[in-house]
């Protein structure tokens, strides 16, 4: 388990490497040093802002998923996805794990069941970044892109993507109505493990299942969850905003509707603290978009990843062990998914 952890580990970090390779390229040290220290300081402090603003929303809008297994109240909520996150810093997915984990121990909700939350969180997530998306694809003015070539590209990537988002939606919507022909369906294929395997297992189906209780609720909570999820990721692109307008890339608001695209696929390559990926794709959508400078958009990149990940590494870290947490054992959950751990 362990050698096997350290070469996810390895590969992630490798792949860190190469991405921050390609993200250098080109760029000259004393021209990025330059362009760091001519940063505007209101509008680097506006990216910390809208981070800490973007977990409390997060940490709200979960709260809103697990209201039908159990009401948790908000600063909890909000301790534990920092955690969680920061977490996700160090192993790569280990928020996913950690926040169920976490509020099993403080309100008895079956690991599996906060875990369905999280998937379906991730789902909705996707469904709201598409939707930014495609509006500025198809219905606001937006600014002329350097390269107008990749446009039909993005918009297939978007259509498909939002058809893996909407067919997720519906299996796990499936999964909950129809829970008993589902399980019906898990029993069978479990019918060829040891009974001893296949038992647990049947009931983390089972406890999952529950967990997507929320699609349950009233249409005006399910109304409520959207409404928190575009004011999840407004307060995300007003971080995006903030850095380019303090390295002086000017550019509307809603150009960030299109940079959310690009790391949103950026963010999703497992390295350590989204390193690399991160950083790739927010240059190559300022660059290959929007004509911006290299260097200026270089350090834009690296201010917005250090001033949203710094504060919540701090924090998490600080409140890492009053959880009677450590790394070791966060990377013990990541490795783990399979056991119920109620």
């Amino acid at each position: 388990m362990r050698a096997g952890r350290g070469v996810r580990l390895l590969v992630g970090a490798l792949i860190a490497v190469v991405l921050l390779g390609f993200f250098f390229r080109g760029v000259d040290a004393r021209e990025l040093g330059m362009a760091l220290s001519s940063a505007h300081p209101g509008w680097l402090s506006g990216i910390v802002v809208s981070a800490g603003l973007t977990y409390v929303v997060r940490a709200w809008r979960w709260g809103a998923f697990l209201q039908p297994l159990a009401p948790v109240p908000l600063g909890r909520l909000v301790r534990v996805t920092v955690v969680g996150f920061m977490s996700g810093l160090f192993i790569p997915r280990a928020s996913e794990f950690v926040r169920p984990y976490l509020v099993t121990r403080s309100h008895g909700v079956a690991t599996a069941a906060g875990f369905a939350t999280v998937v379906l969180e991730r789902v909705v997530d996707l469904i709201t970044v598409l939707g930014f998306f495609f509006l500025y694809l198809y219905v606001l003015p937006y600014p002329s892109l350097q390269r107008p070539e990749p446009l039909p590209v993005l918009r297939a990537t978007g259509i498909g993507a939002a058809a893996v988002a909407f067919t997720a939606l519906v299996v796990l919507a499936a999964f909950h109505f129809r829970a008993e022909q589902a399980m019906t369906l898990v029993d069978r294929a479990l019918r060829w493990l040891p009974a001893r395997a296949a038992s647990p297992l049947a009931r983390i189906a089972r406890s999952f299942s529950d967990g997507l209780a929320v699609l349950k609720a009233p249409l005006s909570h399910l109304a409520w969850i959207l409404a928190q999820s575009v004011l999840l990721w407004l307060s995300i692109a007003l971080g995006i905003w903030s850095a380019g307008l303090a390295f002086g890339l000017d550019l509307p608001f809603h150009s960030t509707f299109l940079i959310l695209g690009f790391l949103t696929v950026g963010v999703s390559i497992p390295t350590p603290g989204m390193v690399g990926g991160f950083h790739e794709a927010y240059l190559l959508a300022l660059t290959q978009g929007f004509g911006a400078d290299r260097h200026a958009a270089a350090a834009a990149g690296l201010a917005l990843h250090a001033l949203t990940n710094l504060p919540v590494l701090l924090v998490g870290l600080l409140w890492l062990s009053g959880e009677g947490l450590t790394l070791g054992r966060v990377q013990e959950l990541a490795d783990d998914t399979g056991e119920d751990r109620r």
